[in-house]
Parts: C-alpha cells; structure tokens; sequence
C-alpha cells in the first residue's frame, strides 16, 4: 500500500484530510511556522493538533543555540530524543550529553532544567501535560 504524503496540506482542506480529526504534514516544516511546535494546547482548538494532554516540539538548533532561561518549578515529565547532533541537557546538579541518533533523557516535575546545542541539533521533545506558562520572554515564547 502506497501512501501519499502532503507536506503540511490536503488537497482540497489546508493540512486536514475528509476528517476533521486527521492532520498531515512535515514536522520540519510545520515546526518552522511556530518556533518548533507540532503540537498542544497552543494550536488552535479544532485542530487536530491541539492537545492539553501532550506537547510536541520538532527543535532544529543551530550551533550554539540555548535556552535563554532556566526553567523553574516544571510542572510536567518531558522525553527529549536526539535526532541527529550534539545536544546537551542542563539538570541541577548533572550535565546530560546526547551525542548518538536515539539517545534521550527524560525528567519529570521539579526538575530545573536548561539545554545547548554544542553542534547543530535535532531533537523531538514530547512533554505532558500541556500547559501555558513556560515561554521565555527574550525569545517571543519560543519554548512553550
């Protein structure tokens, strides 16, 4: 069975299919519409991709990108995976380096937490629930 791919777009309805509930896309290129997020409680309700439950974010980071804030008083778990390399983890009082395709950490509530790309980085972070209140400031909310 073949299965055509849309970028972001069906033909006839702007990314979803006959169903409402269906969304079809490119997660590089949806990302780049909002600052790396796919997915959650940001994204319009209605959209398929709207979710208070999880949250997920395609982050491309060029060499030398970090978080502009520490994030403190995490509320939520988060799964982070390197996709392709070198990202670093930030954790009061430990360093995670994700240096190969698949490696990931995974913190949950209370966890202060920061990152840098010491090379220009994919990662895909899956963090639940979804819930407002972590944008930084300096970067007009480009982490969630």
């Amino acid at each position: 069975m073949t299965h055509k791919r849309s970028s972001g777009r069906h033909a006839d309805n702007g990314g979803r299919g006959a169903h409402d509930s269906v969304y079809v896309g490119n997660a590089g290129k949806d990302a780049a519409l909002d600052r790396g997020w796919i997915l959650g409680h940001f994204k319009d309700v209605g959209d398929p991709r709207h979710s208070e439950a999880v949250e997920i974010k395609w982050g491309v980071h060029p060499c030398g990108d970090e978080r502009s804030q520490w994030v403190k008083g995490e509320e939520r778990t988060a799964l982070l995976v390197l996709i392709s390399g070198r990202f670093r983890v930030g954790l009061l009082g430990r360093s995670v380096l994700l240096e190969e395709q698949g490696d990931y950490v995974v913190w949950g509530p209370g966890a202060d937490h920061s990152w840098f790309a010491e090379e220009e980085s994919v990662v895909l972070t899956v963090r639940w629930p979804s819930v407002p209140g972590y944008a930084t400031t300096e970067d007009g909310g480009g982490a969630r």
